[in-house]
């Protein structure tokens, strides 16, 4: 596939979004898709300067982990209590740039753990529709995704974002259909990693 343009990346070192945009630049895409979807995430990190604010009402950037056990052959879901799914942890950056910190912090948060060491490089992009609820209106998420891994204690406390946190093996996910479809394909990259 080819690489991103690096004048996509040119936008001053003192910006916020150069640091995600150079984390776009190499993320190792395996589809026709992912590289559609990563120029996706490039154009829109570049239009919008307040791309890590929640106010930004067209949609903001979200970080997320992929919270892999120490057997590295579970992830951890969280049943989401606003959207009622299960799902990986994640959020919203609420202004903070660095996008690796955000899903770490958000991992720490939706989880209880706190013995968890992430992989700085992008494991997995999404863009998904969050629908209007009350005064909020629909906009999108661009989510980026980060392996996470528990290196201590595996037990976690639910937050009060969840319904119910659980251990999932990564071999059930990918098998799945009635999984959420961003955790198949995620799923379905850690065992084609052979992690």
């Amino acid at each position: 596939m080819p690489a991103i343009d690096p004048c996509s990346l040119d936008l001053g070192a003192d910006d916020p979004r150069t640091a995600l945009l150079r984390l776009l630049s190499a993320f190792s895409v395996a589809s026709a898709a992912d590289t559609e979807l990563t120029a996706d995430f490039v154009a829109f990190v570049r239009e919008h300067g307040d791309c890590f604010e929640r106010s930004l009402a067209i949609g903001h950037v979200t970080g997320s982990a992929w919270l892999v056990s120490g057997d590295h052959q579970r992830v951890l879901l969280t049943h989401h209590r606003k959207l009622d799914r299960w799902l990986q942890p994640g959020g919203h950056a609420d202004g903070d740039p660095d996008i690796v910190a955000v899903a770490l912090r958000e991992a720490e948060e939706e989880s209880g753990l706190t013995d968890l060491h992430i992989t700085p490089n992008i494991f997995d992009l999404d863009r998904h529709w969050i629908p209007p609820r009350g005064a909020e209106a629909g906009h999108w998420h661009y989510d980026v995704r980060f392996v996470v891994r528990a290196l201590g204690s595996e037990v976690f406390a639910v937050s009060a974002e969840s319904h119910a946190l659980a251990w999932r093996e990564i071999v059930e996910i990918a098998g799945d259909a009635g999984t959420d479809v961003s955790l198949r394909r995620m799923a379905a990259r850690w065992l084609q990693a052979g992690d």
